[in-house]
């Protein structure tokens, strides 16, 4: 067998692997702000500046899945290793070039990056929390998600008027930030759990179904939890990536308020959903996480009715994103985090979540062209209403899955 490294404390693994939300999270804001102003200050035209983002998008979801795949085979920290490397370099990238083709390479390194660190990350903490707390380490990964939006705007709101210097500041913040986390990941082993299970594998001791192939994703016992979270999360994510994208422009051009009051909005509602992430901290282990999953699943769903319901104003743009904040730390990305490590065995583990964050990521990105288009034609009642309606499914979804059951990959390979 292999030995066996003496392991830091699991906290300290979640924080410096949680991170990697906070750096997903402050790659796409920070990406979003500063190409407005690469685009003015450099010339860029408009296909070059929709190249550069939907290179960023893209490469996000490739990335997920071969930093899944790698990670399973190859083991978790080679991989949250380079993923690290390869953010710095992207982001070092975007700070020095103003020509089109280098700043594509630093879109394309940044979103493969930050596509193939989380899978890696994400496990790496399951794999070495307590199974009374795993919930909760993982959990503390979304608030440092929300926390990446908070520090991006924030910046982007003091250097925004820079011109090409607030970029940089932008990115180097990146940089710095990346740079930093790939030091402190040196300090974390490879999981135990993965190189015991690598060893069977090695020597064949493994059970049929546990043999880490793609092909057993689509096999009992995993077909129905990685079914059902692939709905979950494509059905959930493409309505919250579409409020990102243009809630802003509902917000100044239908209701018609300032661009800075639709941005101090945000700066108010997403800490709220950060506050609530830790209250569900305390509950996430618990037989208490689906009643509250349920509750999340009902104001999420609400948040995005409020438009199709009562028409555009003040008071439903505030409340749609309020109802959405409120509901997402319930029954978004935290209680996916959590499902996505149970469900599966360690050998398959990061390949699962690395496939089904793609599939989610890659509709995004794909919708994310036609909605605009979408919006002109139809309105953005219908917009809505249509989001309402993946929302509907894709908890519809999860509640058939998880309903009454909770499944522990966990306690088996430990029997």
């Amino acid at each position: 067998m292999a030995r066996q490294t003496k392991q830091p404390n699991p906290w300290w693994v979640a924080v410096i692997n949680g991170m990697a939300s906070y750096i997903d999270s402050c790659t796409i804001i920070t990406s979003g702000v500063a190409l407005v102003i690469y685009q003015n200050e450099f010339g860029l035209s408009n296909v070059e500046f929709g190249a550069l983002s939907a290179a960023l998008t893209f490469c996000i979801a490739f990335g997920s899945i071969f930093g899944g795949r790698l990670g399973d085979l190859f083991g978790r920290k080679p991989v949250f290793s380079v993923t690290m490397v390869m953010l710095v370099l992207g982001a070092l990238l975007m700070i020095v070039s103003s020509n089109f083709a280098v700043l594509l390479l630093g879109e394309i390194l940044m979103g493969l990056g930050v596509g193939a660190d989380l899978p890696v990350s994400l496990a790496t903490i399951s794999e070495v929390a307590p199974d009374e707390k795993r919930g909760k380490m993982l959990l503390f990964s979304d608030i440092l998600w929300v926390v990446g939006i908070v520090a991006a705007q924030g910046i982007g709101s003091i250097v925004g008027d820079w011109g090409v210097a607030g970029g940089q500041i932008m990115f180097a913040q990146l940089a710095i930030v990346s740079g930093i986390v790939l030091i402190l990941r040196q300090t974390i082993p490879e999981s135990p759990i993965w190189l015991r299970e690598n060893e069977l594998r090695k020597q064949g001791i493994v059970k049929k179904s546990d043999t880490g192939k793609i092909g057993d994703l689509l096999k009992a016992p995993y077909l129905v939890p990685f079914i059902a979270l692939a709905i979950f999360y494509i059905g959930t994510n493409v309505p919250a990536n579409s409020l990102g994208q243009f809630s802003t422009w509902i917000g100044n051009n239908v209701v018609e308020l300032p661009v800075s009051t639709v941005a101090l909005i945000g700066m108010v509602v997403y800490p709220i959903r950060a506050i609530l992430d830790f209250v569900f901290m305390h509950f996430v282990d618990t037989p208490k996480r689906m009643p509250l999953f349920y509750m999340g699943a009902v104001l999420y769903l609400a948040g995005f009715l409020m438009f199709p319901l009562f028409g555009a104003s003040v008071y439903t743009y505030v409340l749609t994103q309020l109802l959405y904040c409120i509901g997402a730390a319930f029954a978004f990305e935290g209680i996916l985090k959590v499902w996505m490590q149970e469900c599966f065995p360690t050998l398959l583990r990061t390949t699962a979540n690395g496939t089904i964050v793609f599939v989610s990521r890659f509709s995004c990105a794909v919708c994310g062209f036609f909605t605009a288009s979408f919006i002109a034609a139809f309105g953005y009642q219908v917009a809505f209403l249509v989001l309402s309606a993946m929302c509907f499914i894709g908890f519809a979804a999860a509640i058939w899955c998880f309903h009454g059951k909770r499944y522990n990959t966990f306690e088996r390979e430990a029997e």
